[in-house]
């Protein structure tokens, strides 16, 4: 129940973000398309285990998750130059697509299922996918991630597993800090983001593993 009433007041939130991200969405259309399907279908399967499945099944994989993801995202710059992988403006393989269709599918399960975590993990695949802007990043990130979360509230309430009472006040909070914080980051330098993003991951997969594995 606090997993699905904490996405049912969050979702909102993620769709003002998309509103504070519209100019730097512009031209996106392909990226969205490509990714919209696997998102769908897995955040309907990890929502639907969540609901069927104890959560802590998955809890210990959370911390290592958004580790990886981060160092993923911190390294990208390298590995491009090492590997080619992610130049920025390069066309992408189909491939390589094909893996990042992959990927979002798993993140989307994932996201259905547990949800911490899930913007790093697909800001990471983007970066690597080539996206150099993080704004744009951002914005894509955001549309997905309104999109898992939008099938995952779908099935909560249908599953009658929210609360409310709690959700109601949480919601207005969500779609107020939603768009201030999408205003406020595409104004700040894009290089101040990406550092950002990063200490956000690292301190989320050190919360986790603290939460995980020392109490």
């Amino acid at each position: 129940m606090a997993n699905a009433t904490s996405t049912v007041a969050l979702c909102p939130g993620s769709i003002a973000s998309i509103w504070g991200y519209r100019r730097e969405l512009a031209g996106t259309g392909p990226w969205i398309r490509l990714l919209l399907l696997p998102s769908l279908v897995g955040a309907f399967i990890g929502t639907w285990l969540v609901a069927k499945r104890p959560p802590e099944e998955f809890r210990q994989l959370v911390p290592w998750l958004i580790l990886v993801a981060t160092t993923l995202f911190l390294l990208q710059p390298t590995i491009s130059r090492w590997t080619g992988i992610g130049q920025p403006h390069a066309t992408p393989s189909a491939g390589t697509k094909l893996g990042l269709v992959a990927f979002q599918f798993v993140i989307a399960l994932y996201g259905g299922y547990f949800g911490a975590g899930i913007g790093i993990l697909m800001l990471s695949a983007l970066a690597l996918m080539g996206i150099s802007d993080i704004h744009r990043m951002n914005g894509i990130k955001t549309i997905l991630a309104s999109m898992i979360n939008g099938v995952s509230v779908v099935l909560f309430i249908w599953l009658d597993k929210v609360n409310w009472n709690m959700a109601a006040p949480m919601i207005v909070s969500a779609i107020i800090g939603g768009y201030l914080g999408a205003s406020v980051a595409r104004r700040l330098d894009k290089k101040l983001v990406r550092y950002a993003v990063v200490a956000i991951g690292l301190g989320l997969s050190a919360f986790y593993f603290l939460k995980v594995y020392y109490e």
